[in-house]
């Protein structure tokens, strides 16, 4: 018997893509579980995606997790990539978007990889390791300048989509009454929470060029470290913590109502 997916290719792949948002609605839930007990004292584990890969390998039936997020990244990755070759009748803009989402979603297929194979590593460290690697480079100080200032202008870019409510155009529609009102706030404090905290990254990265020490460049982990140990900084992690998770629920709203 035919199946489906043979009969229609395109649906299976469709399939796929949106299974790829729905891992990526775990995962940024659990950095947001994580980045709570950061904020709370009692987590040992970073509170970024390895960290949350690393509790997904953990728990029970983690194994089938983590290869079903392989599955789901390479198709939403390769879904995005054939957006950004595609080319006729789009904006230079939305190819470039798509294509870096590509890069994106397929290296979190390659880190869940690492993963389920049993090889994959906490991320501590590797971000001030290839800092220090770009820093010894020509013009090194310069580029890692413009990395951090590429990240905040990315941070600024969620804040704004979430606040302006531009998410709302990656929809085909929300759910109807209460759940549909609920899945907008979601989108609004999650795009929020994931921009300051994304500003954060890209504002360690600058000092880092500045002061020439690649060790204030931590990544997200020592972002959310950071913004725990400034002025009011266990309510601000609190916050944070709980916008990642309302993203995570988005996530999932777009994996069901989302256009690809």
């Amino acid at each position: 018997m035919t199946t489906l997916a043979a009969r229609h290719p395109q649906h299976a792949w469709e399939v796929g893509a949106r299974a790829g948002y729905a891992v990526s609605g775990l995962l940024h839930a659990l950095i947001g579980v994580l980045a709570l007990q950061l904020a709370l004292g009692s987590s040992s584990a970073d509170a970024d995606q390895s960290g949350a890969l690393q509790a997904v390998a953990g728990s029970p039936f983690g194994a089938v997790v983590l290869w079903f997020a392989v599955v789901a990244f390479v198709a939403l990755g390769a879904w995005q990539a054939a957006a950004a070759l595609r080319g006729a009748g789009q904006e230079t803009a939305d190819r470039v978007k798509a294509g870096a989402k590509a890069v994106m979603y397929l290296a979190l297929a390659g880190t869940s990889y690492a993963f389920a194979q049993g090889s994959g590593s906490s991320s501590s460290g590797q971000t001030s390791d290839a800092t220090a690697q770009l820093m010894q480079a020509p013009a090194g100080r310069v580029l890692v300048g413009a990395v951090g200032l590429g990240v905040v202008a990315v941070g600024v870019y969620h804040v704004v989509k979430g606040v302006r409510k531009k998410f709302l155009d990656d929809l085909r529609s929300l759910p109807s009454g209460r759940a549909g009102r609920a899945a907008r706030w979601c989108g609004v404090l999650g795009y929020a929470a994931k921009g300051a905290a994304l500003m954060v990254v890209g504002g360690l990265f600058v000092v880092a060029a500045v002061q020439q020490d690649p060790q204030e460049a931590t990544g997200l982990d020592g972002a959310l470290t950071a913004l725990r140990d400034a002025p009011m900084g266990t309510v601000l992690l609190v916050l944070v913590a709980g916008g990642f998770v309302l993203f995570g629920v988005y996530c999932f709203v777009r994996a069901r109502f989302g256009s690809l």
